[in-house]
This record gives C-alpha cells, structure tokens and sequence, in this order.
C-alpha cells in the first residue's frame, strides 16, 4: 500500500478523495454516488466476489438507461464460498449491456466499482460488495477517488483488472445450469451439516413448544400508549399504522390485557375476519369455541370474541339480539370507511367501555372526520417511512417504467380499452415484468388495471404467452376469492390481476411482485396497492413494485405517495424525485429516464394551489386537531407547505375568508402588514429580519445592542451592510413604489437614533387593539424562525436554495429592489448575479436564447446578452471580476415551469482564457456580437442538481 501512496497527489486527482459510508442519521449512502457516476459514465468496470438479486435490482433500471444511450460496461465476480446464488447469474444474463464473467481465483474477495469518462475516471474501492445491505444498510468503508486515466494509480487498476478479466470464463446458461447442480449439493450438505450440529447440541434435551407470539417494536410503543388512555378512563382510541405492521395483532394484545367480558371485532369483508380471528386465538388462547364469525354464512352470536362484517352487524333485526352493553371492548377495522351510515347506526347502537378505531389511511375525501368520531384521541401513527426504518415491513425496489407507446404516443388518461390490451402493450409489459425479476423461487404477483375488462382480457392474453393467471373484479363471490388466492399462494397461480378488490384489508404475504399498469388517480390507494406486497414472508427478500407510468397529468401524485409529503410545494415535489433517501433500509426508488421525464412534466402542469386541493388539506388537519388551524399546525403536522397558501392567495387570512371560514374582521391596513410579513419574512430566508420581529413582539422596544447580542447567538453574520438592509427591508424602502404601497406604506419598525428598534406608533396600536391580527403576526414570525433552518445564517446565500431576483437584491444587500431591471445579471455593489434558465423555450427570440451550458459539475459555459462586445463596459468587469473585487453568484433553474426561483451555485470565477466573442442571430435576422466564457464554479454541483438540471427536461 505504501508505494501507492505516493501516486495520489493533487496533480493526479480530478477532485479530493471521499471516504463513503452507510449513515442514516445523514440520510448518506454508498449506493447514490455509484448510481451518480453510472449516470455520466462512458463505460464501467465492477469487480465483486458477492452478487444479491436484491443489490442487482438497486442498479437494473440506471443500467436499461444507459442501454438506450449505448453505454454498456463489465462485471467481474466468482463462486466464492458459494454465496452468489444461481437466480442472480440469470438476472445478469437478462442485462444485454453488461457482459459478465467468473473468475476462478483462489478466494476472490475484492470490492471495487470503476466508472470511464472522457477526462477522469472515478474509482469507489473498500468493503462494499454489490447487495443491497452493503450499498444501504451495512456499515461499510470505501474511498472514492477521481483521477487522471494517465495517472500510475489508475492504471495500476485497470491492468490488474484486465489481468483477471482475461483468464475469467464468460457467463452464459451453460454455466449457470453445471454451477446449479454444484450449488444445490454445497448447499444440501450445508444444510445436512448444521442439522447435524443442532441434533448434537439438543441429544437427550426435550423440544421445546413454538415460543409466545411478542408484540414487535411499534406494538409496545402502541401498547404503553393505549394503555395511558385507558388509565385516563378514555372510552375511544384510533391507531393510524402503515398496512403490514401488525394492527390486527396489536388489537388482540390489548383485548387480552383489557380481559374484556364480550369483544365485537368488525370489519367490512369476511376474508379479513376469517385472519383476525385466527390472529387472536393464537394471541389470547382458549377455547375455539369462544370465537365466532358473524357473516352471511355464519351465525355464531353467542361467541365471547365475535367477529362481525358490517353488513351482517348493521341490520336491525341482528342489532336487537344484543343488549346495547354487551360488549365490553369494540374495535372497528378499516375505520376510515365508518362515516358510512351502517358504521354510524352501530357505534350510536352499543355502549362499549373502549372503542378502537384502526386503520392506515385516516384521509377521507368527504367531510366525515374520523378523528373527530375518536375523540381525537390518536394513540399511535406510523407511517410507511417509519415502518420500513424500523424494519417492520418488507423491503421494496420500485420501478417507474416507461408505458408502452402506441403509434408514436404514450398511453394517457384518454386511452380506450382497445389501446389498453393491443397484443404489442402486453408484450411490453412483459417485458419489463420479466427484467425487473421477484424474489424468491416462483412469482407470485398482483397486477392492478384500470377497468374490469381490461383485467379479463388482460389475463387471457397471458394465459396465451403460457403465463398461469386469473382475474377477479368485484363481481366474484368471496369463496371464488379465496380459493384464487390459495392457489397463488400455493403457486399454482402466478398472477391475480384485479382493478381494486385487493386494495385493503386483504393479505396475501408471499406475493414478490405488484404490478401497477393504470394511473394513479389517488395517493391513498397508491400506497394501498402498493402495500399488497410489504408483508413480511420468509420466501422473499423484497417486493418488485412495477409501475407504468403513462402520459397521465396525475403522475405528479407519485413522488407524493411514495415520500408521504403533503406540503404540494412543487420544489419539495421535484426534490424528492432527485433524492429518494428518505426511503429507508434497502428499499429503493428508481424511475427510467422517460418515466421520469412524464412526472417532471407532471409536476409542472399541475395545478397544486387550486382552491379544491387547499381547502382539502385544509379539511384533513382541522380534523385532525379539532380546530381551525395556524400557519404553524400545517408544518407541525406535515400538511402543506404555508409558503404555497401565501403564494397562491397572498395571506392566509384571504384563503380563510376564500374557504368562507368564520374569521374576525381585519382593517386594510393590517391585511398589508400580513402581505409584507408573508411575503418578505415568512420563507425565512434571512434569519436577521425575524429575530428583531421576534424580539419587538415581545417588547415593543428592542436596543440595538440586545439585537446585535441576539444575532451573534444565532450565528449571524454582523456587517453593518448586512444590518443596514434589514432596516431598508422592515421601514420599507428598500422595495419598489408599487410594493410599498402593496405593504401599507408606512415602516413595520424603525431604528430610533443609532441605539434602539421601535415598532411604528400605527402598527403598534393594531398589535395591541386586536389580538387575532396579533396571533396571525405571531404565526407567520413563528413559522419563518422554522423556515430559516434551512439557511446558513453565516454566508448571505445558502448553497443550493432557491431565490428569486428580489430575493438576490435583498441578500447582496443592495439598497433596493432593481430586480425588475436585473435580466440575466447585473453589477453592483461589488456583486455580480448571473441568473440562467437552463432549458430555454424553442419559441424564444433567438437572439435571446443562449447555450448556456454546464460543462461539468464545476465548469458553467455562459453567454452575456446580445450586442455586448469584449469591449463593453459591462462585460470587462465581470471578465475581470477576481482583480475588480466583484463576487460572480450564479443561479440556474432547470426551465421556466419552475418559476421566478432559481437555485443558487454558489459563486464563480471568469476563467479569462476561455471569454470569446461570436454573433448570435438577433431581430429581423440581424446578426448580433455576444460574449462567451467559462464560469469555474468554487464548489462542484451536487450531482443530484446538476444531473437534473442539465438532463430532467430531456427524453
């Protein structure tokens, strides 16, 4: 190792070494920046001695997009300990751009991804072997190192790698179908060995009995909860739990804890009372005898633990054969569907001790409010982030995959059923069904269509391709249900395919693979069909979750079912298509390159802020907590984002009175001052305008040194430019004729001499008169002191937020508002904003449209405006921006459909070899001179950001 040393050098590498390891407290793992460098490569070369289907599947839609763009690359692993088993081999094979070999050496071990680009060529050496656990999960060691191709090092790598690549033999069936048989006999006496040492181990001992069911992490935590509840004599409780975590389970550990005298378990399908009552005869024990169904076809109403379908329970004549006390404990499952009116007549009819409410989606879509109905008394809420962090469910690799295109268009939301199940559609979605695999030895899949017909052709036309499938729709009985999922279960069947009858409440745990080939149309039942496949089953590592995504306006709801962000704050939309850490564990989320292109598109189509969709989230938290709710309970609660209600109706006071909410009367004036405070101060993007509002509301009176005290514990920068501008912000002179009058025209605080801060005599008087606007003024400082987390208090811009023109002129600190005359840059005050709109319209005059164009992560190519010369004035100070004492600050947006933000790079410098000159054509056709140059940006761009910017917007 020590001669290597000396071959890194700062001349050899491109970029500094990075050590990568699996950090979930960061949100770091080592899987993102290998799918970074597949991304941008040229070719790749992987030398692995262990191979997981489930760490394949992390790669497999990145590699198919770098098929079509012609980009293939090597792989290199071996038979090492026997670990790779045969199903992964023929997984590689599936892979057309990856050639694959074995080799024989003696104990192959080693680790190492290398990624061939033109310039430099990136390496990630260490521990981490090519499963999902390593590249997500374990704790691991690996360097990442970008380095010349001419650099020994380098080629030190590659030789040795073609060394072993040389003498290692290719993958094909052949081979795989000779190390099956070698594998199946290590395998069997591997088994016949451990055996053995158990059987000499336990000689003479007794076998014990199969050990007590326990409640899992998230049920002791839902116990201790309930059970505060019920030593507050509380009669009514609701557990909110993501589908698989066990609430059927958690139930029955509180009914036999509770020892009620009679218990009534409801539901809305028999199938699912049929396993509840399974689940609790193996939870409390007993005599059979004491648990009874009460359906249609059984009548078994004398049973301690009854278990009743709502239809069955809700008719009068049943009702009167119960005393209204009967039941001690009454729990209702699914519990969003009890604003129905049977659910309604039974729970006024009985006067249970404890009501249970369980369910995984509390989200109605009419005004019923289920919280409500529970006394808002929430006594447990995991969501399906939580329960994949805390291991409770299976593990799921999703793909978006592109729909099938018919006659040069994608499937959209105006697609007849004949387009739907062409013999060319069926054949593309098997396609990808089969490249994208399962796990475990046959599959067992659901598969959920748009439409009844569509599912019974759909499984006629695979029963033809030699595939063994059914479809169920609504129309079959419950027996003709059960009996295809036993056979699925049994593998008999390989697919159900259905529109919706298995959305909720019933389980089929062995299913490997789910497959989503319609729009979706809803969040909740997104995650629902989703969940069909998220229970734990010892034939399966993980689930395949394939979704087709169309040209359908409603995919901007996947990235929002996936992530569970309720905010419709399009940023934090488009954010969680570029980063999908937020999943936790294994799992994965992978979109191919056209697939995502359709949700960008989506995205920026849509209509968040309409008025339905507000008033909807609106609705849904003052369920939730039994009142109108602030600015502040939406980010308490994870609703929408404040900043999108402002923006769209400019206070939240408007969208109150807009939703005829009852609200007290405010006086125009004070409708100003919340517009300013909205506007200006509540998206927090400079904490210094906050703090003194914080410190004023307060104490009427703030001295300049307490606030110059108070700025330097939050960390803030001091400057004397940098306070001046905030008192040009809050007495209002920094902004334009037209805001000020917008604001109220008269200063929200003024600086009193040189020593002290005053609120102005007018707004002070309002403050103190009324005290709702003193609430709404509270609410929105509040929320902005939260907001403000997301900035660097210290530096003036925040690497990689998004601002607006105004927002650059207020933080540059200049002494008004210019944005309106600001273009694509401007200098002053010793600064040099430089704004590019990336993708620019086709219809744009051309003599505005530049190629603007990120080169590399740390190399922007940027263009000046028409008609400047070498020679203009304007030009040689950003040319000669280093000896002038300008700072250069870049900002970019991916394209126009992401509005006046922009997201900022941070500053540049003008590389002066580079600036040219050449014409652009211009008006009338005229040619016009223009200046170019390269930007060296101070910090490389994030490979998330620049690869979305630079790619999002192609196919």
């Amino acid at each position: 190792m020590n001669n290597l040393i000396p071959q890194i050098t700062d001349k050899s590498l491109k970029n500094p070494p990075k050590l990568l390891i699996n950090n979930p407290k960061t949100n770091e793992n080592i899987l993102t920046p290998i799918l970074e460098e597949l991304s941008d490569c040229h070719s790749f070369m992987f030398i692995v001695a262990f191979v997981t289907e489930s760490g394949l599947a992390t790669l497999k839609s990145h590699l198919l997009d770098l098929k079509q763009k012609g980009v293939g690359g090597r792989l290199l692993t071996s038979t090492y300990l026997y670990f790779n088993n045969p199903k992964v081999f023929r997984e590689l094979l599936k892979i057309d751009n990856v050639e694959v070999r074995l080799s024989d050496l003696k104990g192959f071990h080693s680790k190492g991804y290398i990624f061939i680009n033109a310039v430099s060529h990136s390496l990630i050496i260490g521990s981490a072997n090519l499963t999902a656990q390593a590249l997500k999960v374990n704790y691991e060691w690996n360097v990442k190192f970008t380095l010349y191709p001419e650099v020994d090092l380098m080629r030190q790598f590659t030789e040795q790698y073609e060394e072993v690549w040389r003498d290692a033999t290719p993958l094909s069936e052949s081979w795989i179908s000779s190390y099956e048989v070698t594998y199946v006999n290590y395998s069997a006496k591997k088994i016949i060995t451990d055996e053995l040492a158990t059987l000499a181990l336990a000689q003479g001992v007794q076998v014990e009995p199969s050990p007590t069911i326990e409640p899992n992490q998230m049920q002791i935590a839902a116990l201790h909860k309930i059970d505060l509840i019920h030593q507050a004599k509380q009669p009514k409780a609701l557990i909110i739990s993501a589908t698989g975590t066990g609430k059927t389970y958690l139930s029955a550990f509180d009914v036999k804890r509770f020892s009620p005298k009679r218990m009534l378990f409801i539901a809305h399908r028999e199938q699912i009372l049929i396993k509840a009552k399974l689940d609790y005869i193996n939870i409390i024990g007993g005599s059979d005898g004491d648990f009874g169904i009460l359906s249609g076809s059984d009548k078994a109403i004398q049973a301690k633990y009854l278990f009743a379908t709502i239809q069955s329970i809700s008719k009068s004549e049943t009702l009167e054969l119960f005393n209204p006390e009967e039941f001690d404990y009454i729990l209702i499952d699914e519990v969003h569907k009890a604003g129905a009116e049977s659910y309604l007549k039974v729970i006024e009819y009985f006067k249970p001790q404890f009501l249970m409410g369980m369910t995984a989606t509390p989200e109605r879509t009419d005004e019923f409010n289920i919280y409500q109905l529970f006394d808002y008394n929430v006594a447990y809420e995991i969501r399906l982030q939580e329960a994949l962090e805390e291991d409770m469910l299976c593990p799921f690799h999703y793909f978006g995959v592109t729909d099938f295109e018919y006659n040069g268009q994608i499937i959209d939301d105006a697609t007849v059923l004949a387009k739907l199940v062409t013999e060319e559609r069926v054949d593309h979605m098997i396609e990808k069904i089969e490249y994208y695999g399962f796990s475990g030895e046959k599959v067992k899949g659901l598969i959920f269509c748009s439409r009844k017909e569509e599912a019974i052709k759909l499984s006629h036309m695979m029963n033809a391709r030699g595939y063994r499938t059914v479809a169920l729709t609504g129309e079959d009985d419950v027996t003709h249900r059960e009996t295809q999922m036993r056979d699925l279960e049994e593998g008999i069947l390989e697919y159900i395919i259905t529109v919706d009858i298995f959305n909720e409440g019933i389980d089929i745990p062995s299913v490997n693979q789910v497959v989503m080939l319609r729009q979706t149309q809803s969040s909740i039942i997104f995650i629902q069909q989703l969940g069909r496949g998220l229970r734990k089953h010892e034939a399966k590592e993980y689930v395949t979750i394939i979704d087709f995504i169309g040209n359908y306006k409603n995919n901007y709801l996947i990235p929002i079912a996936l992530s569970g962000d309720k905010s419709l704050n399009k940023d934090n939309i488009r954010r969680r298509m570029k980063d999908t850490t937020y999943i936790k564990g294994i799992s994965t989320i992978n979109f191919e390159e056209v697939a995502k292109a359709q949700i960008y598109r989506s995205i920026n189509n849509s209509n968040l802020t309409e008025l339905k969709k507000l008033r909807d989230a609106y609705t849904e938290l003052k369920n939730r907590i039994g009142r109108v709710p602030s600015l502040y309970d939406f980010m308490l609660h994870d609703s929408i984002d404040p900043l999108v209600i402002v923006k769209a109706y400019e206070t939240y006071y408007k969208f109150l009175k807009k939703i005829k909410v009852e609200v007290l009367d405010l006086s125009a004036y004070e409708e100003k001052v919340l517009a300013m405070l909205s506007a200006e101060i509540l998206p927090g993007k400079r904490k210094h305008e906050i703090i003194l509002l914080e410190l004023l509301l307060k104490q009427n009176e703030v001295s300049y040194d307490q606030y110059l005290e108070a700025l330097k514990q939050s960390g803030c920068r001091i400057d004397q430019a940098t306070l001046s501008s905030v008192q040009r912000v809050l007495d209002l002179s920094f902004f334009v004729l037209a805001y000020r009058q917008k604001y109220g025209d008269q200063p929200i605080c003024t600086l009193k001499g040189e020593s002290t801060y005053c609120i102005n005599e007018v707004l002070l008087q309002k403050l103190e008169e009324n005290s709702y606007f003193r609430d709404m003024v509270l609410d929105i400082v509040k929320c902005a002191i939260e907001k403000s987390n997301l900035f660097d208090s210290g530096v003036p811009l925040t690497l990689y937020q998004k601002y607006t023109r105004k927002d650059v002129c207020r933080l540059l600190n200049w002494d008004s508002d210019e944005s309106s005359t600001m273009y694509g840059y401007k200098t002053k005050h010793n600064t040099c904003p430089i704004f590019v709109t990336y993708h620019k319209e086709e219809a744009i005059d051309s003599g505005i449209k530049y190629e603007d164009e990120l080169l590399s992560p740390q190399i922007l190519r940027w263009f000046t405006r028409r008609n400047r010369t070498l020679h203009s004035e304007e030009v040689m100070k950003i040319v000669n921006a280093s000896e002038g004492g300008v700072d250069v600050h870049i900002f970019v947006k991916k394209d126009d459909d992401e509005g006046s933000d922009f997201y900022y790079l941070g500053r540049a410098t003008p590389d002066q070899s580079t600036v040219g000159e050449t014409v652009m054509e211009g008006k009338n056709g005229k040619e016009e001179p223009v200046v170019f140059m390269n930007m060296i940006m101070e910090y490389a761009v994030e490979a998330k950001l620049y690869n979305y910017i630079k790619y999002g917007n192609l196919n």
